[in-house]
């Protein structure tokens, strides 16, 4: 069997996934075909891998978004172990591309308060839900009056936009919203007729496509924003939010859904504090608490 031919069944397999992710897998494999389509399973080595990575980088394409390819690879061939079509998985940690990720741009306080301000006031409601509560592009544009606890302050999502699963059972988590907010989101339901939270210009549901053409217009006039910052950004800052207020990981992974707290870290460990300077000062008071007891002293040696 060819690569070309495995890649077929196996995305046949593939197919209950959700829809957006068959969408990735699909393009990530037609870049794999487009190198290994007639290539037996069985003849892929490891030099040919590593060969195939570097193609890809020299034709510009992003570290990250190669290590995504090559990972789709991995799984193939990892299935095709699993039915027994070939011995071994070519791709292991010695074939593997850096990952190559890059820090999430954090928005300032300043700068989330002047999106709010900019953006339509139907869309007003959806960075609040992104920064605020980090809510995910397709979780905001569905949220409903019904999925908002306004006397106790709390959100918890049940769809995606239109009105799909949303991406894992961790998703469905709960999230704590101060009473400010609240009302802030109250007031919305009134201007969606009692219907939806997010709207559009005529007061109807705002799905995904207004709320980032709303940030897309409003980024514009916001100083030292990126010209690629999206709503997705606004969850990134509601990280750094909770992380600078001194939350652990694991409060930080459950607010923001995340299946492991592997994924927190490996995305925001960079936000939390220096821990150098704790960890000094943890150990001194140790000697400190020696020198107050009058055991001694420690004494330098020539």
């Amino acid at each position: 069997m060819t690569v070309g031919e495995w890649c077929e069944v196996w995305l046949e397999g593939y197919r209950t996934r959700r829809e957006s992710t068959v969408r990735q897998a699909e393009v990530h494999i037609k870049i794999i075909r487009a190198h290994f389509n007639a290539v037996p399973l069985s003849a892929v080595k490891p030099s040919d891998v590593r060969s195939w990575t570097a193609k890809l980088k020299a034709e510009g394409r992003a570290d990250s978004y190669v290590y995504a390819i090559y990972a789709r690879l991995s799984q193939l061939f990892s299935d095709a172990v699993h039915d027994g079509l070939v011995a071994r998985n070519p791709c292991s940690r010695r074939t593997s591309p850096g990952m190559g990720k890059q820090r999430p741009y954090v928005a300032t306080t300043e700068q989330i308060w002047a999106i709010y301000e900019a953006v339509p006031p139907g869309v007003r409601p959806a960075i609040l839900l992104g920064a605020h509560a980090g809510l995910r592009l397709a979780e905001a544009a569905a949220l409903r009056p019904s999925d908002v606890d306004f006397m106790r302050g709390v959100v918890s999502p049940a769809i995606q936009w239109p009105d799909r699963p949303l991406k894992s059972h961790i998703s469905r988590s709960s999230i704590p919203i101060p009473q400010e907010m609240a009302f802030e989101l109250a007031e919305a339901v009134r201007l969606g007729k009692g219907k939806s939270i997010v709207t559009d210009e005529w007061r109807n549901p705002g799905g995904p496509w207004t709320i980032e053409r709303g940030i897309r217009a409003a980024r514009k006039s916001i100083d030292d924003l990126p010209d690629d910052f999206r709503f997705h950004d606004l969850r990134h800052y509601f990280a750094s939010l909770l992380i600078a207020s001194g939350l652990d990981v694991k409060v930080v992974q459950a607010r923001l859904r995340h299946a492991s707290a592997k994924t927190t870290l490996d995305t925001y460990s960079h936000l939390w504090p220096d821990r150098d300077e704790s960890s000094r000062e943890a150990v001194a008071a140790v000697y400190l608490t020696r020198r107050k007891s009058g055991d001694g002293s420690v004494q330098g040696t020539a």
